[in-house]
């Protein structure tokens, strides 16, 4: 006697061979394997579009360079390879300044724009006087120019000659990108700070923690995770003005493409130094972009953040 498929309790079209006996190995339909194909058609067809639209683009932007009527004067001004092999070395070189900057006023600039951000955030009357001196603080950095922050600092406090006071470019050039960074950190921990929920807060205080405690082991971890794509694009702005205290004479990247220039009067050196921070600088942006990015997923999946 024959038994159907339906008397046997068994799927239609399911072979309890297949996976071993357990009957319950999955097999994706026909409509899902032709939505599965035309979605990589479609991924490489988009790929294709946008390969050949962006060598189009290419290739016309070239015509126009090449063509322009000044371009063979901008070549030897601007991209001439016996001054570019010059100062690759020397702009290496000087580099190495630019990232020990970069690390020691990014460190500095955390730890004071955390301090700031707190002591606006901190509650009750007694505390005024220092909320107003932390607003003020950021208010007054923010609005300045970091140029001429750098300017007042670098060149007017050796012209106080105070006695223990360095007058070392670089130390004072690194106190003016810490003042400047520092303001714009702190508004950024003070937001993801105020981002949390005041019944987080409430929530530590109830278990018995104080309210320092509180802040350091609830509050502040979630601001800071928060706040961290626009931390790091501050840390990226920071590594590209680490050049700005070539102003006082310290011999970083830009200085050093800035003694060449001055020397043979050909500007492929500012080239070569502007290429050596954009290599610097897109790992960090792809970095932030990724952070973001992964955040964003966590975000919309309803993970915590």
């Amino acid at each position: 006697m024959t038994v159907t498929e339906e008397e046997s309790g068994e799927e239609p079209g399911k072979d309890p061979g297949r996976d071993g006996g357990h009957g319950d190995a999955y097999v994706p339909s026909q409509r899902r394997l032709e939505r599965e194909r035309y979605k990589r058609a479609r991924a490489r067809r988009a790929t294709a579009i946008a390969s050949a639209s962006t060598l189009v683009t290419g290739v016309v932007l070239y015509l126009i360079v090449v063509n322009a009527p000044g371009w063979p004067r901008t070549k030897e001004t601007f991209f001439n390879w016996q001054y570019a092999r010059e100062a690759f070395p020397k702009v290496l070189e000087g580099l190495w300044l630019n990232v020990r900057l970069l690390l020691i006023c990014g460190a500095a600039v955390l730890v004071l724009g955390m301090l700031i951000a707190i002591a606006r955030t901190l509650r009750g009357p007694v505390f005024f006087p220092l909320r107003v001196l932390a607003a003020a603080y950021t208010d007054f950095f923010r609005g300045l120019p970091l140029i001429i922050n750098l300017m007042i600092v670098v060149l007017g406090v050796p012209a106080l000659r105070l006695q223990g006071v360095t007058v070392d470019p670089v130390l004072l050039g690194g106190t003016a990108l810490t003042l400047t960074y520092s303001a714009y950190v702190a508004e950024v921990f003070r937001a993801g700070i105020e981002s949390v929920h005041p019944s987080q807060r409430a929530a530590a205080r109830s278990l018995g923690l104080t309210n320092r405690q509180a802040l350091r082991h609830v509050v502040l971890p979630q601001a800071v995770r928060r706040q961290m794509p626009p931390l790091l694009n501050d840390l990226v702005s920071l590594q590209k003005d680490t050049g700005l205290v070539s102003i006082g004479g310290a011999v970083d990247a830009v200085r050093a493409a800035d003694i060449i220039v001055g020397r043979s009067l050909n500007y492929t050196p500012y080239i070569v130094a502007g290429l050596v921070f954009v290599a610097l600088t897109i790992p960090m942006t792809r970095f932030t972009d990724w952070v973001t990015a992964r955040m964003d997923r966590r975000r919309a999946q309803g993970g915590s953040i």
